[in-house]
């Protein structure tokens, strides 16, 4: 019996095509784009195309569209046995990590997917790129129980989970990756699968999606010679409720009294704030030099290895369901859907 597969296009490049009269990038109508790619017919996988009715640039991207893609899934979620969205690269990873912990118990796959080409060019890596999401999200086990049931990102012969992805290259067609966590799957000539990395689900356990996300959170990079009325104007924000704070290396900061002073004030008035490493790879260690110590002492809590864009997205989610800080801050110090990798000797 052949799958089926609901195709969701966002919008982005993938999707685009030139206007003969003007030459300008434009949205094509999808469901007549999938007719002319005869690839699709050796998938054993039935495919049907929701398209958005107006397709959106992903920088326009916000947590009202990651309600209705939501909502898409999970009024389909009986009738198919996988998603593809297609989305643009610039906030796929952002995308990627809200749909984690929206999509709560997900057992099928949810596989965004893009490109940095249009996909009616002759060098495009869209048609490569959406074919194996296909495939992948199509892929069964040998017990019948989908073979990648979490939301995940394939770009460039890398299928990578999703919370734990991040766009690396603005212009080659290996756009994502996932620098403290291994990819779930490699597909070269076969796809090759690392099992043992992918979640498993509670099948006896429904599929519960969540709408909500609040988004009284903002992200601020530490640099040399940031001075304190910027730091105290940004924590006195109104209706500010979180921090992603960007610090170095494994989490450390100046050690200058009025930052630790700004930040425990801002802790103590109930604002979550959560220390994330600027570096591209390796995991906040708040007790291993004194800088990340003194953070840790004014209530900043780590971000273990996690990302930026899964930050952002995990505080939205659960700010919007939690109005206790102490529980926001102990929920940002477990993994719900495999986003980081906790050594409780590092926070």
């Amino acid at each position: 019996m052949q799958a089926r597969i609901l195709l969701i296009y966002t919008g982005g490049t993938i999707g685009m095509g030139v206007n003969a009269t003007t030459g300008v990038l434009e949205p094509l109508d999808f469901n007549k784009l999938l007719a002319h790619m005869p690839e699709l017919q050796d998938i054993p996988a039935h495919v049907d195309v929701h398209q958005f009715a107006e397709p959106i640039d992903s920088s326009d991207m916000n947590p009202e569209l990651w309600a209705l893609i939501v909502d898409i899934i999970a009024q389909s979620y009986d009738a198919y046995d996988g998603f593809v969205i297609l989305h643009g690269t610039d906030t796929m990873a952002f995308t990627a990590s809200a749909l984690s912990f929206m999509l709560e118990n997900l057992t099928k796959p949810v596989i965004l997917t893009g490109s940095q080409l249009p996909i009616g060019q002759l060098r495009t890596d869209g048609r490569e790129n959406l074919i194996t999401s296909i495939e992948i999200a199509a892929a069964k086990r040998s017990n019948g129980l989908p073979r990648v049931p979490e939301v995940c990102i394939y770009f460039s012969g890398k299928l990578l989970r999703g919370n734990r992805s991040t766009k690396v290259n603005s212009e080659g067609f290996n756009a994502f990756d996932t620098f403290n966590y291994p990819h779930l799957a490699d597909a070269g000539v076969k796809i090759n699968y690392n099992d043992e990395l992918i979640l498993r689900p509670d099948y006896s356990r429904p599929m519960i999606p969540h709408m909500a996300m609040d988004t009284g959170v903002v992200v601020f990079t530490l640099f040399p010679g940031i001075e304190e009325r910027t730091v105290r104007y940004l924590l006195d924000a109104p209706n500010l409720h979180a921090v992603v704070m960007r610090t170095y290396g494994s989490g450390n900061a100046p050690q200058q009294q009025w930052l630790m002073a700004a930040l425990q004030e801002a802790s103590d008035n109930g604002i979550v704030i959560v220390n994330i490493t600027q570096c591209a790879a390796g995991p906040v260690e708040m007790a291993r030099y004194s800088g990340g110590f003194l953070l840790k002492n004014a209530g900043v809590i780590s971000g273990f290895d996690g990302t930026v864009e899964c930050a952002t997205a995990k505080l939205m989610h659960l700010m919007a369901h939690y109005s206790d800080p102490a529980v926001i801050r102990n929920r940002m110090q477990q993994a719900l859907c495999g986003e980081i990798s906790i050594d409780p000797q590092t926070m």
